[in-house]
């Protein structure tokens, strides 16, 4: 058994990164000296037991990782440290987010441009428009979203047809079913849901401003006005979602969320869940973060090497033009210090413009980003996750029959990178991944078994395995994998001699070795010389040190 310390979670909105300007927040203190704990064995009813027999208070019941959240004075974790039956204490942190505008500076408030819809262009930018021609708009496929709760709109509470389509409202805050209005008072949930849901169409246009329009939703609550949250909380929302998902027929979770490395992807606890839920059958599509560009930047759990990590790009407010289209600055990038490559694909993710509640946090602390409407702009990997989230819901509404790894792999092998004028990468793999999502290749593709390969999430999650990328980092600090030469990085942001704004087309057919050299797992082994060239903060296996560990989200990420 071990005590450790929970960092923090952020949602990626805007255009922020990871920071301690204002100092770090405190642990969760209860009154009488007692601090918020997440105690972990190896089964929830006897874990809590265990608390409780300690004197302690019992808050979560987190089945999906054999947890509980608790409040526990000194004497009562002394009692707990070094029973058999507790594996590991994990010490609340907070969980944050500050959710800020990346829009042009045009909108004038909420309601302003006579409430005119715009088109979101983004559904074009990625083929979905073509699918929603043919059909394929999201129908039968039910999204899970955990974020800071819905927005009761007409775009996002019935589908294209009129029909409702909330399925269930749940607040892992309060630990209760919510009915189908609005408690997303931050905003940050409500323009990511409607970036995939949206039903509306864009004013002059028949185009849908969602990518899949007629999903299902169920919505998540697990994050405050303000943003900030537990991760007992984060924990107790896909604790929910897992016991749901058959009773909604879940098949993708949205999680445009994302936390500071503390440990091995397997220690950390919400990586756990997030494993549960893809070892359950769904698709679980991640922001990598917005702390990039430089090198081993993904967050949590966008480091898990099963999920799909996405990656932001932008369009440069050229929509039709795809000459100057590029890689978000401020886009994280890979590798993980377990040497996988990530992100696996880019989405647009640059001044996005979807709905917002006008009296949310985010509306009234920067009303400068409205655009027409209740249409904001936002820029950040959340929103790039959001629009993958979307594309996994087409290609499920299109085959059913699909598996995780399938739409990982099909996601993959159908995207496009961005190359040079001498047609070569133009961003390292590391950056960009696989290249530019292409939902309608990725629906008409038949590929399989190029996603996932050697790794084993049953083995992974009983402790009995952990796997490793091909990764590897020289004595000069570049970055390569092991067995394919030609993606060497050496960590620039620059590409070619070209400065980092310049825009490179993201195109079809580039041949990448062995068609994909970043999906392989291989078994964990002690001696792999990758572990002795990164430096952690702490010990990889105590997590972190200090029961104060925190960060949030507050300075501004550049326009793009």
């Amino acid at each position: 058994m071990r005590v450790t310390v929970s960092s923090t979670i952020s949602l990626l909105s805007t255009a922020l990164v990871l920071a301690t300007a204002h100092g770090p927040m405190p642990a969760a203190t209860a009154s009488g000296g007692a601090n918020g704990y997440i105690v972990q064995g190896r089964d929830v009813a006897d874990v809590a037991a265990l608390v409780e027999a300690a004197g302690g208070e019992v808050t979560h019941r987190l089945a999906i990782i054999d947890a509980v959240g608790a409040r526990l004075r000194p004497a009562q974790l002394a009692r707990l440290e070094g029973h058999a039956g507790v594996r590991r204490i994990i010490a609340e942190g907070t969980v944050a987010t500050a959710s800020h505008g990346g829009g042009n500076g045009g909108g004038g408030g909420c309601g302003a441009g006579g409430g005119v819809d715009p088109y979101t262009d983004y559904p074009t930018l990625v083929g979905a428009d073509r699918l929603h021609h043919e059909g394929i708009t999201g129908a039968g496929v039910t999204v899970a979203v955990l974020d800071t709760g819905f927005y009761k709109v007409n775009a996002l509470r019935k589908n294209t047809s009129g029909d409702a389509r909330l399925l269930a409202h749940y607040d892992a805050i309060e630990d209760r079913t919510l009915k189908a209005s609005t408690s997303d008072d931050n905003g940050h949930g409500s323009h990511v849901t409607a970036i995939f849901a949206n039903s509306e169409r864009g004013a002059g246009t028949e185009r849908f401003n969602g990518i899949a329009p007629d999903v299902d939703l169920v919505v998540v609550k697990a994050f405050d006005q303000t943003g900030f949250g537990t991760y007992a909380d984060v924990i107790r929302g896909l604790d929910w979602i897992l016991a749901a998902k058959d009773a909604y027929g879940i098949r993708v979770v949205n999680l445009s969320i994302s936390a500071p490395l503390r440990s091995f992807y397997w220690d950390d606890p919400i990586n756990q869940a997030v494993m549960k839920l893809w070892q359950a059958g769904l698709v679980v599509v991640v922001s990598a973060g917005n702390g990039g560009p430089q090198p081993m930047t993904i967050g949590v759990p966008g480091n898990l090497p099963y999920v799909i990590t996405v990656g932001a790009m932008t369009d440069d407010y050229t929509p039709l033009d795809p000459s100057d289209d590029r890689l978000a600055s401020f886009s994280a990038s890979g590798p993980t210090v377990e040497a996988f490559i990530k992100p696996e694909l880019v989405a647009p993710g640059g001044h996005m413009v979807s709905k917002l509640p006008c009296t949310s946090y985010v509306a009234l602390e920067h009303p400068e980003f409205w655009v027409s409407g209740s249409y904001y702009s936002m820029s950040g990997t959340s929103q790039a996750a959001a629009v993958v989230s979307g594309a996994a819901a087409l290609m499920l509404q299109a085959d059913p029959t699909l598996t995780p790894d399938d739409v990982k792999c099909r996601l993959l092998l159908t995207a496009r990178p961005a190359v040079d004028p001498q047609n070569q990468l133009a961003y390292s793999i590391f950056r960009q991944g696989a290249g530019l999502l292409d939902v309608h290749g990725a629906v008409y593709s038949t590929a399989t078994g190029c996603a996932n390969r050697g790794l084993d999430v049953d083995a992974d999650l009983a402790g009995l395995a952990h796997f490793h990328g091909q990764a590897n980092r020289d004595e000069n600090g570049v970055y390569y994998l092991e067995s394919h030469a030609g993606f060497e990085w050496d960590g620039s942001t620059s590409v070619g001699g070209f400065p980092f704004v310049d825009g490179f087309p993201f195109v079809d057919g580039f041949p990448f070795v062995d068609g994909f050299p970043f999906v392989d797992g291989f078994p964990f082994v002690d001696g792999y010389p990758w572990l002795s060239s990164h430096a952690w903060t702490a010990s990889p296996h105590d997590w972190s040190s200090g029961l104060s560990e925190t960060a949030g989200i507050n300075l501004w990420v550049a326009e793009e």
